[in-house]
């Protein structure tokens, strides 16, 4: 073979080489995000590319028990960012993520929420359920959506269940429901309290939070998946999470956060 073959073959295996090497160094990491991090994930995103300049990650945003699904079923998202504990627990349980790297990075809250001047939240649960002026009462759906499970329960522990139904509309997430309330089509909504600090929201209409007495924190966990297990930044963005600087922008933006010093 010739001197100038060998070069030629040595080339195309480099070129090769590199080919199949640059997905698993420069791909994107995939990550799956509750919809009450909308209005702050970029941010979050963003101060996290300031310590890691090489970073890409997509952000998918949507109710947490579609993504369980998803990801159960070999969705290629490397980090999930859930609104409650359990979902990503289960996938710890099922093989489909690292156990080991599940934490919460948040605790969200409840609000009743209204933009119909005639409707006072601070009135209460039960005076706003009876309400005739009240047409329609928006909820996330409690199957997939944990601040839909966390309004159900509220509903339940207060004996309106079964009096909310002929008036409850139901969003695929948070950020659906919502915006049911925004547009008028729902005159009261139990939403998460973040919802309420984006830009577009902050200062329409009113709200009451919903104690802490009332009602089980709701706690959000993050969790490396299976397909993030080789990603060089699946599992730092998590610690990143715990940052002193990301408990901060959670924290401006309506959550509380998890006991005990950022690691």
């Amino acid at each position: 073979m010739s001197s100038m073959k060998k070069l030629l073959i040595f080339a195309l295996a480099t070129t090769l080489a590199w080919t199949f090497a640059l997905p698993a160094l420069a791909r994107p990491l995939l990550v799956a995000a509750a919809s009450d991090l909308g209005y702050c994930i970029d941010e979050l995103v963003g101060a996290y590319r300031k310590t890691a300049p090489d970073a890409e990650l997509k952000v998918s945003l949507g109710a947490s028990g579609n993504f369980f699904a998803q990801i159960r079923n070999g969705a290629p998202f490397g980090v999930f960012l859930s609104a409650d504990m359990d979902y990503p627990r289960q996938l710890a349980g099922l093989g489909a993520a690292d156990g080991a790297t599940l934490a919460p990075y948040a605790t969200g809250r409840i609000a009743l929420w209204s933009t119909d001047p005639r409707i006072d939240p601070a009135r209460g649960l039960a005076s706003l359920v009876r309400d005739e002026r009240v047409l329609r009462v928006a909820i996330a759906n409690p199957v997939t959506a944990p601040y839909g499970r966390a309004a159900k329960a509220l509903l339940e522990r207060d004996g309106l269940w079964a009096a909310v139904q002929p008036k409850l509309v139901v969003g695929e997430n948070i950020a659906q429901t919502a915006q049911f309330v925004q547009t008028g089509n729902a005159q009261l909504g139990i939403v998460s309290f973040s919802t309420l600090h984006a830009t577009r929201l902050k200062g329409v209409g009113r709200y009451a939070l919903v104690p802490h007495a009332r009602l089980a924190p709701i706690e959000q966990g993050a969790i490396v998946t299976r397909a993030g297990a080789n990603h060089p930044h699946a599992a730092r963005f998590l610690r990143f999470l715990a940052s002193n600087e990301a408990r901060a922008i959670l924290a401006r933006n309506g959550f509380d956060l998890p006991p005990g010093p950022a690691r």
